[in-house]
């Protein structure tokens, strides 16, 4: 059995390969899943300018941002603390 799962993980680490998607592209992949619009950020990361400036790639998030952004898409905080 063990085999087998080796085996089986092996396959797929050489043909599934996951892509990793940079901290913008997850807060916008789980806006689109969730159907929610940049100024529903706004409570998360401040006004509509800064959410802006986020999503656009033009400001850092912080770590207040990222707690708050961990928090709200129920994701590890990893994720929002990784610049892209």
């Amino acid at each position: 059995m063990e085999l087998l799962m080796v085996l089986v993980k092996d396959y797929d680490d050489k043909h599934h390969i996951i892509p990793q998607l940079g901290t913008i592209e997850v807060i916008k992949l789980k806006m689109e899943e969730r159907g929610i619009k940049a100024r529903d950020l706004e409570p998360i990361i401040g006004s509509k300018g800064h959410v802006s400036s986020v999503l656009s790639g033009r400001r850092e998030i912080t770590l207040k941002m990222a707690q708050r952004l961990k928090d709200y898409f129920n994701l590890p905080a990893e994720v929002f603390l990784h610049s892209a």
